[in-house]
């Protein structure tokens, strides 16, 4: 053989050799540009992507829910500290922008400090309960709740209405018709409402029923502003949306792999053994309903009952859906006429939140009582007791490289 053509063999058969590894690294299960998905599992990750996320619904309760105009005064009180009892607190101290429209703290913090997690606003709209134990079914009602909680902004009906005047009549009249004359002060004192003031609440119920109802009025058009301003707080599409985009119709990604093969292993584990997508499905990754995971109590906190108290405040809530500050026809009440009211699963079970942007919104659960995923994880794998109502809980025995894979598929979540 002569020495030209042995190189040329040399050659080639080197080129054999990176085409054979190609070939095996390809097929190899571990590889994210290889990896496939049967029929079922593509159906499933194609219903957790962004792309599967349906327009927001319309909410029948509140006129101005899709209203530029009162989203963008509802925007700029969002934000508006003068919106409480010590002018310090807006709805921003505890759902910052920075932090995903949480505020990174195990405990909120307005004037007090409020014995309960911020969840998340980003995509909160799309469901039909708000707060952990769902006590409001509209985002305007629950804006309400933390404007005359002591705790939180600390403030009261007619010190709102006043600053509404003061600070925002153009636009709140240009919405909803004149303000009430709030300039006489007997008749509208500047702090007035059923909050735990002994002062304010006895200034309350010296007022006309009818001067009360005219300020109720104002105060849930004031909640309904706030919610029109969050209802454009949307999720945003994260690695993992890019994943899925990614994806031929046989399951096998085109082009290179958005998730690395750790992510993608945990991926596996969150669709299949790691249960997580039975309740957190969806292109929010959340179910919107209520579970008793064993979550244990955090230390010096009362015990929260959960969904059994949720459904007791939301049902005598003046400003619910069927309430008489409700833009909704009584059939247009759905979630609110046909909720679960008796069940041995109501008792400590807490709202499913979403799992977008989880990795950067901790700490978790309904009063932070876990720092970080792992320990979120840990939980899970687990097992335990619940301390109250019905366990749903089941130990998952995941290993410690699976539970460390899982957690990486979490991280995918992060909005770009």
């Amino acid at each position: 053989m002569r020495p030209h053509e042995s190189n040329v063999l040399m050659r080639v058969g080197r080129w054999v050799a990176v085409l054979l590894a190609l070939a095996l690294l390809a097929a190899c299960p571990g590889n994210p540009a290889a990896s496939t998905w049967n029929a079922d599992e593509l159906r499933m990750l194609r219903s957790l992507s962004l792309d599967a996320l349906k327009p927001l619904p319309p909410d029948p309760s509140n006129a101005v829910a899709e209203d530029p105009a009162a989203a963008a005064l509802g925007e700029r009180i969002y934000f508006d500290t003068r919106f409480s009892g010590n002018g310090a607190v807006a709805c921003a101290s505890c759902h910052m922008p920075d932090l995903h429209f949480t505020d990174g703290r195990t405990f909120g913090v307005g004037i007090g400090t409020i014995p309960l997690n911020a969840m998340s606003l980003v995509g909160a709209a799309y469901s039909p309960w708000q707060t952990w134990n769902g006590r409001n079914d509209s985002q305007w009602s629950q804006a309400l709740i933390p404007l005359e909680n002591p705790l939180e902004h600390g403030g009261n009906r007619t010190l709102f209405s006043h600053l509404l005047a003061e600070n925002y009549r153009a636009e709140y009249e240009a919405l909803f018709g004149s303000l009430p004359d709030l300039a006489d002060s007997r008749r509208f004192p500047r702090n007035a409402g059923p909050v735990d003031s002994p002062a304010a609440s006895a200034a309350w119920e010296r007022m006309d029923p009818a001067d009360r109802d005219a300020v109720n009025r104002v105060f849930a058009n004031l909640g309904k502003v706030l919610a029109a301003y969050e209802r454009t707080i949307l999720p945003q599409p994260a690695r993992f949306d890019r994943y899925v985009a990614s994806l031929d119709d046989d399951g096998r990604v085109r082009g290179e792999a958005p998730l690395t093969v750790e992510e993608l292993a945990g991926l596996r584990l969150f669709m299949g053994k790691g249960q997580c997508a039975d309740c957190h499905n969806g292109p929010r990754f959340t179910n919107d309903a209520f579970h008793n995971t064993a979550v244990p109590g955090a230390p010096g906190v009362p015990i929260q009952r959960g969904r059994i108290d949720g459904v007791a405040l939301v049902k005598s809530d003046p400003f619910n859906c069927l309430g008489a500050y409700s833009d909704a026809h009584p059939d247009q009440c759905t979630a609110l006429r046909f909720m679960v009211t008796e069940s041995d699963t109501l008792l400590g079970s807490m709202k499913t939140p979403t799992l977008r942007n989880v990795a950067e919104t901790g700490p978790y659960m309904h009063t932070g009582q876990f720092v970080t995923l792992d320990d979120v994880i840990q939980h899970y794998n687990s097992g335990g007791f619940a301390i109250q109502g019905h366990n749903e809980l089941t130990p998952l025995s995941l290993t410690d490289e699976e539970a460390a894979q899982l957690a990486a598929f979490l991280h995918t979540l992060t909005e770009e």
